[in-house]
């Protein structure tokens, strides 16, 4: 997901807005405001969450929260762009953003965001920013608290047992797997964030040398070469021989629900089991990750500069911050997003609350997630995408 933004030389560099003296200035004048939370609306468990935490926010701090269904963060951010260039500098149609690390940093380079806040918010206290290094670097940049965290990610794969009773544990024996199973893998077609992170993966183990992903994409041929060569063999054996592409990550489930794939990723390490729960997935179905260990990142929102409702979604960050909030969130049954919060330094309520959840039969523990590899830098997204598309988008 990606934004190209020009670079407006005419305007002024817009300082960032006072925040409100204390918390409760910011509730205060949070009441009675409307929200537009700018999201990706292309999951049913996620969707029902936010319209949930919408509620929430809504009962308890009288502030309005509509989601605005995105099918790509790029949107949001396009809209916000506009903004700035037709000098609509307060009063902004976006509010919030469920933003991805590669729109964040396109939007802090240009001063889109507002902020710093989130040190500011009652809830960030509990964010784990010592273990979860993620929460405070997105995608190798730096976040400055212009954005606040709200849920943790890493990628797995879901394998039905039936069928593959032990799953390949590397990209390279992926591809040995496809050999003897033709047409039972495949991901989502880039941009999409599930299939753009599935390049990555494979790209952190087949590059040369791995480390110049966390730096400025430089030497682009040479690096991803190895990559476009393991593709070039891949999609030939993969479902309808990689010329047709699942649309999103739950297009790609339901293909492993039928029975069309045996093997598919998620950034959601409990998700095969909130799907199992709901029917969504046979009984069969575990988690695996991979021998070297699997990419992670934190969830992210952040606050557009010229955001009309500022107050009103600090609150509702502060909301999805909350213990409450991120225990409901990592039930499998809702949504399966494991928290950002450092969870023995709650309430024995709180701490209680999570000791409870039934995180699933197909929910690997926290030992067996294994090494968490980091996100490449942002220019490497771009980089992979358009020429993804150039090689693959028409089939062939």
């Amino acid at each position: 997901m990606r934004f190209l933004i020009p670079v407006f030389a005419l305007l002024l560099s817009l300082s960032a807005p006072a925040l409100a003296q204390n918390w409760d200035d910011v509730e205060a004048k949070a009441k009675g405001q409307a929200v537009f939370w700018n999201a990706w609306g292309g999951d049913e468990r996620i969707n029902a969450y936010i319209a949930w935490a919408g509620e929430q926010v809504e009962a308890r701090y009288g502030v309005t929260v509509q989601h605005v269904k995105l099918a790509d963060t790029s949107e949001a951010v396009a809209r916000v762009v506009a903004e700035k260039a037709a000098g609509r500098l307060e009063g902004g149609s976006v509010d919030l953003i469920w933003i991805n690390g590669e729109n964040f940093a396109s939007m802090k380079r240009n001063d889109l965001l507002f902020g710093p806040w989130t040190q500011n918010t009652p809830n960030y206290r509990y964010v784990d920013t010592v273990n979860k290094k993620t929460t405070t670097v997105d995608f190798t940049v730096p976040v400055d608290n212009l954005e606040a965290p709200w849920g943790m990610a890493q990628v797995v794969f879901m394998h039905d047992t039936a069928h593959v009773p032990s799953p390949p544990k590397s990209i390279p024996a992926l591809l040995d797997w496809a050999k003897d199973n033709p047409g039972r893998y495949t991901y989502p077609q880039p941009p999409n964030f599930h299939g753009t992170t599935f390049l990555k993966q494979a790209l952190i183990e087949l590059a040369p040398d791995p480390s110049v992903l966390q730096e400025p994409a430089t030497d682009v041929a040479a690096v991803t070469a190895p990559l476009w060569t393991y593709l070039d063999e891949l999609h030939p054996l993969m479902w309808r021989r990689g010329e047709v592409f699942p649309q999103n990550g739950p297009a790609m489930t339901r293909l492993l629900d039928d029975g069309e794939v045996a093997i598919a990723l998620s950034f959601q390490p409990a998700e095969a089991s909130g799907l199992i729960a709901q029917g969504k997935l046979p009984e069969t179905v575990r988690t695996f990750v991979l021998e070297n260990g699997t990419i992670g990142n934190t969830n992210f929102v952040a606050i557009p500069f010229n955001a009309k409702a500022r107050e009103g979604a600090m609150v509702l960050a502060n909301f999805l911050m909350s213990p409450e909030a991120q225990a409901h969130k990592q039930d499998p049954a809702v949504w399966g997003s494991f928290t950002v919060l450092d969870v023995a330094q709650l309430s024995e309520k709180d701490q209680a609350a999570f000791a409870r959840l039934d995180l699933g039969v197909a929910t690997l523990s926290p030992g067996e997630l294994g090494t968490t590899q980091l996100e490449p830098h942002p220019t490497w997204v771009a980089t992979l995408e358009d020429e993804w598309a150039r090689r693959y988008a028409s089939g062939k």
